[in-house]
């Protein structure tokens, strides 16, 4: 796992990727019927790029943004600011999201309308709030200088 701060820093492969995004107000969200007020503050949505340019074209597609709204994340990503993206080659957004398993999740069905396994793809980052060991491991080393 490695954390990228612009697509540009993301491989071209195909992978899985929690893309790191802050509120700095309220935002109120409806996603069919279901109407939710997200609170400021971080969040974590987790995804998977398995098409023509793989994770790279995915986060330049999120990290963009004026785009049509396709995707639930496309709401929040037009509003947030995107900090990055934990990315994972050959990775599963479930099993990203399973590691995320002690972050609340905001809204039920949240980027998982397509999911079986998973009651919302998106977590709710409290302030303060630790990420799994190698999460934080590849944050550290992404504000780490090169080594000269």
């Amino acid at each position: 796992m490695i954390f990228v701060a612009s697509a540009a820093s993301a491989p071209a492969a195909s992978g899985a990727y929690a893309l790191a995004l802050r509120l700095d107000a309220p935002l109120e969200i409806r996603l069919g019927k279901i109407a939710a007020q997200l609170p400021a503050g971080d969040y974590l949505y987790c995804g998977s790029a398995n098409g023509p340019g793989g994770l790279r074209a995915r986060l330049a597609r999120h990290m963009r943004p004026k785009k049509r709204v396709h995707w639930h994340i496309d709401r929040l990503t037009a509003v947030a600011h995107v900090l990055g993206a934990f990315v994972e080659e050959a990775g599963d957004e479930c099993a990203l999201n399973a590691a995320l398993g002690d972050l609340p999740i905001p809204v039920a069905g949240f980027g998982s309308s397509d999911c079986r396994r998973c009651v919302a793809h998106l977590r709710y980052w409290p302030a303060g709030a630790a990420l799994p060991s190698r999460w934080e491991n590849a944050r550290k080393a992404a504000e780490s200088p090169p080594p000269a």
